[in-house]
């Protein structure tokens, strides 16, 4: 496969199968991404990420830029030198980030200043500037400056937001020049289905004018601006025919989700790709996924279970570690209680997608999600 290349190989109704080549190595979806916002999954080492079969690992642009900055990442060799993951790597824009502090940031049609959450020093990012940035971090794939519309919001800001991000999206083209790096374009218009399909065709044609002009066009896409407060049965109202409107060719993104069962669902309606803090940020506090639902392991049912986290897990913590031990490091706020769970969560997460994978291959995605609809373990919320 060449660089950037995007190979189906297998669908089951709207669910895929596919490999997408990168400068460091071929992912196959359907596939969950384990987030390292500031270069690190929180507690977990970049060797137990590759031992649990992990194959993209995202960082964030908008903490890294910050701390310690990407400059010194790029002095480092970049990111992957930098933390020592030999996978492949994806940056987000860190656009969330800005537009979710609305009260420090004051936005334009050239791009936004903003306040930095570490110093409180006053910022400007542009979307050539932001691209700059991605380049010297180094990653693999990295994701248009775009602006996400919270949940709720009126129409008309959300044409608004859908207007400047593709706006956005045509100067991130001009501005992306390094050749083994990916760069996707991000879908907005909350929960409106035609001011969505209005965004993805704006990419479309960014993409198409790009090429005209002897630039790259997008390697895929990020269906953003949904799990940003509404109920989930929300976002499934719009999502696959948004995830279907993207060419067939290109992997499809769906940013900022990982219940299980969302996961799931996303998978049957055309979606490739995931990621999500839920996993790590869960197990931090205590729960963890299962094969029965989710489990809180600060019950006091759990005290003398010394029985595995999960009978169904074949996760190094379940082969190893009892649900009583597991509650007592918890209830002891030992950091040990979240390393464990973060890598039993991460597990289940990309066991789940490999599953979901082997059955899209088989034909037989449908079945595969009627049983999981109808497991216990679809209670994951």
């Amino acid at each position: 496969m060449a660089l950037f290349d995007f190979t189906v190989e297998g669908t089951s109704g709207h669910a895929r199968a596919a490999a997408f080549e990168t400068a460091h190595g071929t992912a196959k979806t359907p596939m969950f991404m384990p987030v390292g916002t500031h270069a690190t999954v929180k507690g977990v080492t970049t060797d137990q990420l590759a031992d649990l079969g992990a194959q993209v690992v995202l960082a964030n642009t908008y903490h890294l830029s910050m701390r310690p900055g990407a400059d010194l990442i790029a002095e480092a060799g970049g990111l992957h030198s930098f933390m020592q993951w030999d996978g492949p790597i994806l940056t987000d824009s860190g656009g969330f980030q800005i537009f979710s502090l609305a009260d420090t940031r004051k936005l334009d049609d050239d791009g936004v200043w903003f306040q930095s959450i570490y110093d409180g020093s006053k910022i400007r990012w542009t979307p050539e500037s932001n691209m700059e940035i991605q380049q010297k971090l180094g990653a693999d794939i990295v994701m248009q400056l775009d602006q996400c519309a919270p949940y709720p919001a009126t129409r008309e800001f959300v044409e608004g937001a859908v207007d400047l991000s593709a706006r956005w999206a045509a100067r991130c083209l001009a501005a992306h020049t390094k050749a083994d790096q990916a760069l996707f374009g991000i879908v907005q218009g909350g929960m409106h289905l035609d001011l969505r399909l209005q965004s993805v065709e704006r990419l479309l044609e960014a993409g198409r004018a790009s090429v005209e002009a002897g630039h790259k066009d997008f390697q895929g896409f990020g269906i953003g601006g949904y799990s940003v407060g509404e109920e989930h049965d929300v976002m499934f109202e719009t999502l696959g025919q948004v995830a279907r409107a993207l060419p067939d060719a290109k992997p499809r993104y769906l940013m900022g989700v990982g219940n299980p069962t969302t996961l799931v669902r996303a998978v049957r309606e055309g979606v490739d790709m995931f990621d999500c803090v839920l996993p790590t940020r869960t197990a931090r506090m205590g729960t963890a996924f299962s094969s029965t639902g989710r489990m809180n392991m600060r019950n006091a049912k759990y005290t003398r279970d010394f029985g595995p986290l999960d009978d169904a897990c074949t996760c190094p913590v379940c082969a190893k570690y009892s649900r009583a031990y597991i509650r007592h490091l918890v209830k002891s706020s030992e950091m040990l209680g979240g390393m464990l769970l973060s890598v039993h969560n991460l597990h289940y997460l990309l066991d789940l997608m490999r599953r979901a994978r082997e059955a899209v291959l088989a034909g037989a995605y449908e079945e595969f999600y009627e049983e999981w609809m109808a497991s216990p373990a679809a209670n994951d919320y």
